[in-house]
């Protein structure tokens, strides 16, 4: 039941005054947009007022209203007083879906406590998603009473589309606003709503509310007042509303009592009923609106005789306010807003109970009234469509007379169509032959994905958030250029892996091709070796097993070379003895278990790790003088952050321009620290890699012509 224009009015005439609140569904909550509170010229419950003065004073107060405030095309929904209505739940026995409005029909003539055909009623479904009970809401109330409310709005042309008993109102409310229920259904909230002449109070739920009316409200107050200091009842409102700042306020208090005591034990008269009733329901706090609440001492009294919390609302918990509506205003009068927010909700499409109390035969009439104006634009749409298509004829009519000459030429081109129509179909018929050409050239780009895709599958065995979740925020800062991060974890515990470089050939045998120089290199003096990480004697065995399983066949020579500032570059390598531990596998463990890290079967399988002749993994030190390490590593600087050494030349991170080449070490007095053997005592940084290796093309064809 949601508003077609996005927002609504709901308004609630009572005793003192005229409540009204427009809201707005923005798509992220409910925003007030307008409201108003117009105060009758009277009170209507008063003594001495007339039936006829009563419904003058309402049309005095809807006029005020209308002329107020912009209805536009806004839906307008209604409170109806809770005298004479009637809400239960009741559970159906199980029936198909089909079934279930005429039980529900059988159920309202049984349950209702009214002759059926005088009153207005409506059901809901209220069956949980997960709960197989059927459970129905049956909510009436008397015609004479329904048609006595839209008379006031009727007579001020104002279009009413739903109507809704208060108390049904106030448990939308809240419902929706107030997080105190959780999600159970043994846990309830008491709303009681002080009017003029009566009280509506409601015990709510999760998927009940419970009703009554308590025939106490603010005039009983007025009335004890005005007996006690022989007033009229006008006087005696005006002195009951200044009380607190008059000099008889002990003696007005005094006499207003009574009826503080009776309105609280008809509350707790009720609320213990409902105990008995519900044994299993705890009743958690009372939410005390309506203008009755303004009364000093009110909330305290009830709260004492009710021996449970009792809240006056000076706000909702859900709703925001528009930024050209008073905030300060609309917070004056928030306890009045109670009914008219959970019908502006439920006007809006967000209230659990929709029922809806118009008259059918208004609401039919409304719905003819929509189609009427259908049907007269679409009168008047096919209307001009027939002229239209009138004038059209005729117009065409006259263009084709005198476009006799255009028609021959275009009969020549249709001839001229029709030949190249015959010589397209020629050429067509060898379509064949020339697919036969073009295949046979697009051969050669069958395989063209293979090479990145080696290069994607080698790049993803690389240290990344998924290969090691704990440094995660290390790679972010990374790709998004975040030094200050980075410069936050040491250097040395980054499992970070810059590649330099890295090339792929093809090679038709894998087993017979070379991977270039297999000469072992070592240089002591410069932190150089040639190292080739092995596992422990259990996974060699397992690995020659596995190698067992490898097919000869063609396959890439893959060098990729890099640097690392991983203080242990072994371990973030191939690491040994890490088994079938994901967790601490290093490149080439990764590399090895290719099936593993790549969603399905890898097409590329590594070829013969535990054989020199077909990997090899050469790691060093980072340095300025070392020849054999790979080109391309670090940007070459001055003193690069050595206040002390600002001519030295060294390697530098391109990101964090940290050092990465080895340095001297310096001694207190900024000299080059030296061992006994006279040679400088160098501070190892960065470790640089190159690892050749063999990957076999498990997908390739019997022959790829170069």
């Amino acid at each position: 039941m949601a508003s077609k224009s996005g927002s609504v009015w709901a308004i609630d005439i009572g005793d003192n005054a005229l409540k009204a609140l427009r809201l707005m569904d923005t798509g992220d909550g409910v925003e007030v947009i307008g409201f108003d509170n117009i105060q009758h010229g009277k009170v209507l419950a008063g003594s001495g007022v007339k039936a006829a003065e009563r419904e003058e004073l309402i049309a005095l107060s809807l006029r005020k209203f209308v002329s107020q405030n912009d209805l536009g095309k806004d839906d307008v929904i209604v409170a109806v007083p809770s005298q004479n209505s009637f809400a239960r739940f009741v559970s159906l026995p199980p029936v198909e879906a089909k079934r279930i409005p005429e039980i529900v029909k059988f159920e309202a003539a049984q349950q209702i406590p009214f002759d059926i055909d005088d009153v207005q009623w409506d059901w809901q479904l209220m069956t949980e998603p997960d709960n197989p009970e059927i459970k129905v809401g049956l909510f009436a109330i008397k015609n004479d009473i329904v048609s006595s409310a839209l008379e006031h709005y009727s007579r001020e042309n104002i279009q009413v589309r739903y109507v809704q008993m208060a108390p049904m109102a106030l448990y939308n409310y809240i419902l929706y606003d107030r997080p105190d229920l959780g999600d159970s259904d043994n846990n309830a909230i008491v709303v009681i709503d002080i009017g003029a002449e009566s009280t509506d109070l409601a015990v709510c739920t999760r998927s009940t509310v419970w009703q009554r009316v308590v025939p106490i409200g603010g005039n009983a107050f007025t009335k004890a007042v005005g007996e006690t200091f022989k007033l009229n009842f006008e006087k005696a409102e005006k002195l009951k509303r200044t009380a607190p700042m008059s000099k008889y306020a002990r003696q007005i208090f005094q006499a207003m009592r009574p009826v503080f005591t009776d309105l609280a034990s008809e509350v707790q008269r009720s609320l213990g009923f409902y105990n008995s009733s519900n044994p299993n329901t705890k009743l958690i706090k009372v939410i005390a609106l309506g203008g009755g609440t303004k009364m000093r001492g009110l909330v305290k009294y009830l709260q004492q005789s009710l021996q449970m919390p009792v809240e006056r609302p000076d706000a909702f918990n859900k709703l925001e306010i528009k930024a050209d509506v008073s905030a300060a205003k609309f917070h004056e009068n928030v306890c009045d807003f109670g009914v008219v927010y959970g019908l502006a909700l439920q006007a809006l499409g967000l209230a659990r109970i929709e029922s809806n109390l118009l008259p059918r035969n208004i609401a039919r009439s409304m719905a003819w009234a929509g189609k009427a104006k259908l049907f007269t634009f679409a009168a008047c749409v096919l209307m001009l469509i027939s002229i239209l298509s009138f004038a059209r004829t005729f117009l065409d009519n006259i263009s084709y007379k005198s476009q006799s000459d255009v028609r021959r030429k275009v009969s020549k081109v249709i001839s001229s169509a029709a030949e190249a129509d015959d010589k397209l179909k020629e050429q067509q018929s060898k379509g064949p032959e020339y697919e036969e050409v073009i295949q046979k050239e697009f051969g050669y780009f069958k395989h063209r994905d293979v090479i990145p895709l080696l290069y994607q599958t080698i790049i993803s065995a690389l240290p990344n958030e998924e290969n090691n979740p704990s440094q995660k925020e290390l790679y972010r800062a990374f790709a998004n250029g975040d030094v200050e991060t980075i410069l936050q974890i040491p250097r040395k515990q980054r499992k970070q892996v810059f590649i330099t470089s890295m090339s792929v050939h093809y090679v038709d045998d894998l087993a017979t091709a070379k991977l270039g120089d297999e000469t072992i290199r070592r240089s002591k003096s410069s932190g150089y070796s040639t190292t080739r990480y092995a596992q422990d004697s259990e996974d060699e065995q397992i690995e020659g097993e596995t190698e067992e399983l490898i097919e000869e066949g063609p396959g890439f020579l893959v060098t990729i070379t890099g640097y690392s500032p991983y203080g242990a570059i072994g371990e973030l390598m191939d690491p040994a003895g890490v088994r079938n531990d994901s967790s601490r596998w290093g490149i080439v463990t990764r590399l090895l278990h290719l099936d593993d890290i790549v969603d399905g079967n890898s097409p590329f399988k590594l070829y013969k790790k535990a054989q020199i002749e077909h990997f090899k993994l050469e790691t060093g030190e980072v340095s300025m003088e070392v020849p054999e390490m790979p080109t391309g590593i670090g940007l070459v600087e001055a003193g690069g952050q050595r206040i002390s050494k600002p001519d030295e030349q060294v390697l530098v991170d391109p990101m964090t321009k940290e050092i990465i080449s080895n340095i001297a070490e310096l001694d207190e007095y900024e000299r080059e620290k030296i061992d006994r053997l006279g040679n400088v005592i160098y501070k190892a940084n960065d470790s640089w890699f190159r690892l050749t290796a063999k990957f076999l093309w498990r997908e390739a064809p019997e022959k790829i012509e170069q």
